[in-house]
């Protein structure tokens, strides 16, 4: 049975990365322990089990940890969604706010077949910008968002109410701080 606290032990705090004032939610500690790295897989692949979903959707870099995983857990495509300029074959663009700075993801133009049921995953929720950039980057494609999935939500910062709002889909997450 999934239990907030057990996965909040296995998560380290680093202040001031990647800049002052920022306290960075580090899942290494996470990813060391396979007990806890399956409870994750299992518990967000069951949420999402019976939503259809067709592809799940990662950000780099750390939500391709988790995102290749759920994916083979629920026998779908994998998609990555980079940092641009990485990706080597025709992509699309979206640009967006981070909370400390601004950035842009990109997908492949063939990443999905059109009307795709695509699951987005991110370790983290915070302003929701890259979750809401990669979610538009997945309706360009011509497909539809089924559903947001995090390890962790920052709730005292505006990325729930965010995603809420634009996509009228409430994101799942495992904790909240």
């Amino acid at each position: 049975m999934f239990k907030e606290e057990t996965i909040k032990l296995l998560l380290r705090d680093v202040p001031d990365f990647p800049k002052p004032g920022i306290l960075f939610k580090d899942i290494t500690p996470l990813l060391a322990e396979p007990k806890a790295r399956k409870l994750v897989v299992d518990e967000i692949a069951n949420h999402f089990g019976d939503k259809q979903i067709n592809a799940v959707a990662a950000v780099e870099a750390r939500g391709f940890i988790f995102g290749m995983l759920i994916a083979e857990a629920l026998d779908v495509a994998f998609v990555p969604v980079r940092k641009a300029g990485k990706l080597p074959y025709h992509k699309i663009r979206e640009e967006y706010n981070l909370e400390y700075g601004k950035a842009a993801i990109e997908m492949h133009v063939d990443a999905l077949k059109p009307g795709s049921r695509v699951l987005i995953h991110d370790d983290l929720l915070a302003t929701g910008g890259t979750a809401a950039a990669a979610g538009n980057l997945i309706r360009k494609l011509g497909g539809t968002v089924a559903g947001y999935s995090f390890i962790i939500n920052l709730a005292f910062l505006p990325g729930e109410k965010i995603l809420t709002d634009k996509f009228g889909l409430q994101p799942h997450y495992l904790v909240r701080y």
